[in-house]
């Protein structure tokens, strides 16, 4: 498993809190970090998943 996998999984988490907390206390600013980081980590976690299978394809020719 690739980092960036790892990685992305947990911005995706901490985002998904970052954004819960802020929509509960009414800070927009907060919650749209939140959806942001959320955001970027679903990228990272995507890009991750990308070089897995390039590395899993090349290992199998």
């Amino acid at each position: 498993m690739d980092k960036d996998r790892i990685e992305g999984a947990l911005k995706q988490a901490g985002g998904a809190i970052k954004e819960n907390v802020g929509a509960a206390v009414g800070d927009k600013k907060m919650e749209a970090e939140g959806a942001a980081k959320r955001t970027e980590g679903k990228v990272q976690n995507t890009a991750g998943g990308a070089k897995d299978a390039v590395r899993d394809a090349v290992n199998k020719t």
